[in-house]
């Protein structure tokens, strides 16, 4: 994780918990060794997609290819989840109200005649190489100089940590119910300059797991 990014990810991870510093301490961490099961997944850097609007107005989109391989045991339910934080601190949610035609442009750039939406690729895996499935994520552009960014990928593993204070005590969240955290992955990016163009260079400056 980048000194840039440290911060802003801290703040986004208290206000989504909904709990103060002085509730819990210290901030728990993936097990190393395996706990649950876990899907293998291998993605391509971010890019950037130019298509036109209802209107003929050019909208920006950014996008994530990505495969998962279930080389556990067992079937598992594959229910992904993609979201993009920004350097000012916002959380994006992929694939909210994309239209058709930029999966579609996506597909025939990336050469990928396997390429799922986001809308039918969740569901169960079945175990082996040949079970493996392809899918994109796609955000509407949220700012206009990306800059440092960071993209979290829930869903791909089934260990999980219920919140505790210091005293041993369940921290709950705004509803009532515990917080649990997910084993997440956690990718960081960063565009330098004022790229804007379809073939800007992302420049990947970290990957890890992370509870969240």
């Amino acid at each position: 994780m980048t000194r840039s990014l440290a911060p802003r990810l801290l703040v986004v991870m208290f206000a989504l918990i909904g709990a103060s510093s002085r509730a819990w301490g210290q901030y728990p961490k993936p097990s190393p060794f395996p706990v649950a099961w876990e899907l293998t997944f291998e993605h391509g850097e971010p890019r950037r997609v130019v298509v036109p609007g209802p209107n003929g107005v050019p909208r920006a989109y950014w996008y994530m290819t990505y495969s998962v391989t279930n080389k556990s045991d067992r079937e598992q339910v594959f229910l992904p989840r993609f979201e993009l934080l920004t350097r000012e601190g916002k959380v994006v949610e992929s694939d909210r109200n994309i239209p058709a035609a930029v999966f579609a442009k996506i597909k025939q750039r990336e050469g990928n005649q396997f390429l799922e939406p986001f809308t039918s690729i969740g569901g169960t895996i079945r175990v082996g190489e040949d079970e493996a499935k392809d899918g994109v994520a796609i955000w509407e552009e949220p700012l206009l100089r990306m800059g440092d960014f960071t993209i979290f990928v829930s869903g791909l593993s089934g260990e999980t940590i219920t919140m505790k204070d210091s005293s041993g005590a369940e921290v709950k969240g705004v509803d009532g119910k515990p917080i649990i955290l997910r084993k997440t992955l956690q990718l960081d990016y960063s565009l330098p300059g004022d790229e804007r163009a379809d073939d800007a260079l992302v420049k990947p400056v970290g990957e890890q797991w992370v509870m969240r």
